[in-house]
């Protein structure tokens, strides 16, 4: 019971979930087309927010008694997260089913895809009012920074700190939590402010630089039109988004010492190396394949590469190209870096490239032991963005176990897509990486003719993708440990 006897964190969720689902609201002066559709966001977000008032209205001892069962469940920090994804997601999808067009499964499929910021959609965005352009982006926008983040802002107790590391934050850039968070908000919306400004400059129409920014910088990809950025045909606002899609596949921590001027400290950050590392090797190979595949110039071809290994590796899924037509050669490493992902503690998915880098470290100093004298036990380091950090034995244990769950989900999630779509395993293994990594890149799955079960498998694959599979399996032994 003792998250609810700490001012009913539940119902503070609830009413901020509440508000954001409200936001979209926002846009209906511009679009007054779009007002029709007021009630479709006023009406969940009510409901949120006097469900939260109702919670936090409760007398101490009453709101103990009340919830004995549900809060003896839900107190631990792994299901806390799980419920207040879980929920978001559930009050986001509501507004989709006013479209007129949508089931219950597929509402729910977009507002997963949305609050994961996997950017997969089965609606087409041409012919979907803004309001709701809006609302997938924005859903985006506060998925990337996530809702603990967003709620330790404003509320501090003793399982702030436990709720921030089960949604995936792991650096603290200030000695207080809330600092932390606070400062975190302001460079996003800073960001944001900059890459609207950009767009602009570009030629971009302000309603679309306003949803493509939040989407690139949460790396969520949910653009404005059918061929996403390849719609503009400009190589300005393609140079724009790689510039907002490698922002926000950088560590926070990391943006705060640029923005410091520290760069010499950035260079020796390991992640940002290994990434360095992964776009040299795979931009060249890509582009020489898209050359001899699509016969196509070098230049095309590099700068198709260019774009897109960028929005796989940070997991944003823009596009400028048609991945049902590209050679097989090239699909094999855009299923690498998509099941790679960018850095930890940023917006971006995948398995991250701290792991990658800390499983070859690992693995060197496992061989060099095995090759020195005694076999003396060797110590290594790496570096973040706050300072150096050592490696040791739980650190790569823990690298490891998550690794290798990361990899057992994406294979079982790609044989669920093989059998419940009917897709060859090209199609099934492409489509796996890019809901394991919360990309958002697809190959003939993912329309309004896609059947409820494949919705069902992706809609649960994106929010194990988000969440990381070690806070789900956690959640899942504490509610069984509980109820045993």
């Amino acid at each position: 019971m003792q998250l609810l006897k700490n001012k009913n964190d539940f119902g503070r969720l609830m009413i901020l979930i509440g508000i954001v689902t409200l936001m979209p609201v926002c846009v209906i002066p511009f679009f007054l087309s779009n007002a029709k559709y007021f009630f479709a966001f006023f009406l969940p977000s009510l409901l949120s927010v006097l469900l939260g008032m109702f919670l936090c209205s409760l007398p101490q001892k009453k709101r103990a008694t009340y919830y004995e069962g549900f809060s003896s469940i839900i107190k631990h920090s792994s299901l806390t997260v799980i419920f207040a994804w879980s929920y978001a997601i559930f009050i986001a999808a509501i507004p989709f089913l006013f479209l007129g067009n949508l089931n219950f499964i597929q509402a729910l499929f977009e507002s997963a895809s949305s609050w994961t910021t996997t950017g997969l959609r089965v609606v087409n965005p041409e012919d979907t009012p803004q309001i709701f352009l809006f609302h997938k982006s924005f859903m985006q926008f506060c998925g990337g920074v996530g809702f603990v983040l967003m709620m330790v802002m404003i509320i501090q107790n003793k399982h702030s700190m436990s709720l921030f590391r089960f949604e995936g934050h792991d650096d603290q850039l200030r000695p207080s939590l809330i600092k932390t968070a606070r400062m975190i908000f302001i460079l996003y919306i800073l960001l944001f402010l900059l890459g609207t400004v950009l767009y602009i400059i570009c030629g971009m129409p302000i309603f679309d630089s306003i949803v493509n920014t939040m989407s690139a910088l949460s790396t969520g990809g949910a653009s404005t039109k059918v061929n996403s950025i390849a719609e503009y045909n400009s190589v300005l606002i393609e140079a724009v988004t790689i510039l907002l899609m490698l922002l926000g596949m950088t560590n926070f921590g990391v943006l705060i010492l640029l923005t410091k001027r520290k760069f010499k400290q950035v260079t020796k950050v390991s992640e940002l190396r290994i990434g360095g590392l992964v776009f040299l090797i795979s931009i060249p190979l890509i582009a020489t394949s898209l050359f001899l595949g699509l016969s196509i110039s070098f230049g095309q071809g590099l700068r198709y590469s260019i774009f897109n290994v960028v929005s796989g590796l940070s997991t944003t899924g823009f596009t400028t190209l048609d991945f049902s037509v590209i050679p097989n050669f090239a699909i094999f490493i855009f299923i690498m870096i998509m099941l790679i992902g960018g850095s930890a503690g940023s917006t971006s998915g995948g398995l991250k490239l701290n792991r990658l880098y800390l499983m070859f470290r690992g693995v060197g100093l496992h061989v060099k032991t095995k090759l020195s004298p005694n076999s003396r036990i060797l110590t290594g380091f790496y570096y973040k963005g706050q300072g150096k950090i050592a490696i040791d034995d739980t650190l790569i244990k823990d690298t490891f176990v998550f690794s290798f769950l990361y990899f057992l989900t994406f294979v079982i999630l790609a044989l669920l897509l093989c059998v419940t779509a009917d897709i060859g395993i090209v199609d099934s293994l492409f489509n796996s990486a890019s809901i394991t990594s919360t990309t958002g890149f697809s190959i003939n799955l993912f329309d309004q003719y896609t059947n409820n079960l494949t919705l069902v498998v992706s809609t649960i694959g994106m929010l194990i993708a988000r969440l990381e599979i070690i806070t789900i399996l956690t959640g899942i032994c504490m509610l069984f440990a509980k109820r045993a």
